[in-house]
């Protein structure tokens, strides 16, 4: 199996003193970030993800004075299940791995899942968008945290609709997070008034979306709903500019569009979209100190939401691990949810029974170039959406973990 393989070591010079230490296994806390590291997805988690579990550590330990002994090492999924999963049974059956955080790409997220309960391990997910992690397919060992399916659709899909994007056709990607984006969209639309004229689902990942789009076009649907992220979503709204469908009257919804993908477009191309983050560089003070340390040893590059999401999921899981003086996974997670949730990203929330993690959401209109100050300074604030309005009720919840 070919994979890339990082370590980095991040730690104070002991772990716990007398009982409490034997309840840290081997004595060391061990961090697995799992993620595409050089394909589609590689800019909006990638190199950037471990970048910030770093920093996580490193924050966590100079901020509380902690004596945990705690290790970071990354590697590449590829973007396939299979190799997803060989990486994660090797890293909690030999690598002695506790936590497997970030995990980006729906399918491997859920087979992660399965194998973080299967042995009793933790899996904390900030990258992939399925809100089936916390719904039918939720499990004590699974907490996802940055954004999901539902709360996308929920933000972007209920506010295009209102705003008269009642007709809608979708370019789907044809995998778990595709199908998943699309069933809560078009939910959404269908509640609020709107209608679901056509569909089609696109290979994942593909360079040509030009039959896709002819389709589209052909539906005279007034909203072309792209329910995929990453390369190929730029790809898609560069290929629609070529054949001049928002000229022609029709509109692209991006779904799920990531401050890297904006950054890959250029306001030239991006701007007007509407899209809905839980995180943005400049929000405030906090956001901006944080993701200004974060470009200065990440080339530049200000983080995305999911890269944020991997540091404050790992302040908080090591904020449980502390508490709960253990690294059992089953343990941790239940001390993760019974602690509050606060760091300077995300702020102060939850993490509910479901494994669910709640805070706000933001719907971002992307800015005109001649309204831009400078590199990505790309977004303005259209609506702030509560966190108890913008994650799937409990009420809705097909988590058998939720008592009703």
């Amino acid at each position: 199996m070919k994979r890339k393989l990082l370590t980095i070591a991040a730690a104070a010079a002991c772990a716990f003193g007398g009982a409490a230490q034997a309840q840290i296994s081997d004595g060391t806390v061990k961090i697995g970030v799992l993620n595409d590291m050089s394909g589609l997805y590689s800019d909006i988690t990638g190199p950037g993800s471990l970048l910030a579990a770093r920093m996580a550590v490193e924050d966590y330990v100079k901020a509380t004075g902690s004596k945990l002994k705690i290790e970071v090492i990354g590697a590449d999924h590829q973007n396939k299940p299979d190799v997803g999963s060989n990486i994660a049974r090797q890293w909690f059956d030999t690598d002695k791995v506790d936590m497997i955080a970030d995990v980006p790409t729906s399918s491997v997220g859920l087979a992660v899942a399965a194998i973080a309960r299967e042995k009793g391990k933790l899996h904390v997910n900030a990258g992939s968008a399925t809100s089936d992690l916390t719904g039918k397919a939720c499990n004590a060992n699974t907490i996802h945290w940055a954004y999901d399916t539902y709360m996308l659709a929920n933000g972007t899909g209920k506010a295009i609709v209102k705003n008269g994007g009642n007709t809608w056709f979708f370019l789907t990607a044809d995998y778990a997070f595709g199908h998943a984006l699309e069933r809560d969209t078009e939910a959404v639309v269908t509640k609020n008034g709107g209608k679901v004229v056509g569909k089609v689902r696109t290979p994942f990942p593909t360079q040509d979306f030009s039959s896709f789009l002819l389709q589209a076009q052909a539906s005279k649907a007034k909203i072309i709903g792209l329910a995929n992220a990453g390369g190929d979503t730029t790809n898609s709204i560069k290929q629609a500019a070529e054949f001049g469908i928002v000229r022609g009257g029709q509109n692209l919804a991006g779904l799920l569009v990531f401050l890297p993908d904006v950054h890959s477009l250029g306001l030239n191309v991006a701007q007007g979209l509407m899209l809905t983050e839980t995180f943005y560089w400049d929000l405030n003070d906090q956001t901006r100190a944080w993701s200004r340390r974060f470009a200065t040893a990440n080339s530049g590059k200000m983080p995305s939401m999911v890269q944020a999401g991997v540091y404050s999921s790992v302040i908080h899981y090591l904020k449980a691990v502390e508490a709960a003086k253990t690294d059992d996974g089953t343990k941790v997670a239940a001390k993760m949810k019974e602690l509050p949730t606060d760091d300077p990203l995300f702020g102060k929330g939850v993490v509910r029974a479901d494994g669910r993690k709640i805070h706000p959401a933001y719907l971002f209109e992307v800015k005109k170039p001649s309204e831009s100050k400078g590199p990505y300074d790309y977004y303005k604030l259209a609506a702030t959406i509560p966190a108890n309005e913008a994650f799937r009720p409990l009420s809705e919840s097909e988590c058998p973990l939720v008592k009703k």
